[in-house]
């Protein structure tokens, strides 16, 4: 399978929507590239994802 690009709250929404009340506007529009596309995540790998992508928003805010 290929890399796909996709907004954070595709994934979210997908497999893990209980997270959806809990995350800024800015962080579901933060653009994630999936290794292996969408077809493979668990919400394991979302939750994962969704840590990741928080952490380096939040480290992307504190540098500025």
């Amino acid at each position: 399978m290929d890399m796909e690009t996709v907004k954070l709250s595709r994934i979210v929404e997908k497999l893990v929507p209980e997270l959806v009340p809990f995350l800024t506007e800015r962080e579901l529009n933060l653009t994630i590239v999936l290794r292996d596309g969408m077809a493979l995540l668990e919400p394991e790998d979302a939750m994962e994802i969704v840590h990741h992508s928080i952490c380096e928003y939040q480290r992307e805010v504190m540098l500025q």
